[in-house]
C-alpha cells in the first residue's frame, strides 16, 4: 500500500525539452519512428529563436514585435522611386 500523499510524493522532474531532443536525436534516422519524428519537429520548432518563450512570461502574451526598418521604403527601393522612373528622370 502507498502511504506516500500529494505533499511528500518525490516531485517529477521538470520537463527539460533541449533534454528530450537530444535523446530523440541520439537515435539513428533509420530507426526513429513516426511519432519520434513528430516529437522532433515539435521540439525544433518550439525551440527555434523567434518561438522561445522568456523566463517568467505565460504563452502567448509574447512581446510585440518590432516595427519594420524605415531604412528602404515600402517599394523596396531607397528614395520611394522605382527603377522605371529614376531612369526617367535621368535621362
Amino acid at each position: 500500500m502507498n502511504t506516500e500523499t500529494p505533499e511528500t510524493a518525490p516531485a517529477a522532474p521538470p520537463f527539460d525539452p533541449r533534454r528530450r531532443l537530444r535523446e530523440l536525436l541520439s537515435i539513428p534516422e533509420r530507426d526513429r519512428t513516426d511519432a519520434q519524428w513528430d516529437e522532433i519537429n515539435e521540439l525544433e520548432i518550439q525551440l527555434a529563436p523567434g518561438n522561445r518563450i522568456a523566463p517568467g512570461s505565460t504563452p502567448g502574451s509574447a512581446p510585440p514585435r518590432p516595427y519594420p526598418s524605415k531604412k528602404f521604403s515600402a517599394k523596396g527601393d531607397k528614395g520611394g522611386k522605382n527603377r522605371r522612373q529614376r531612369k526617367q528622370q535621368q535621362s
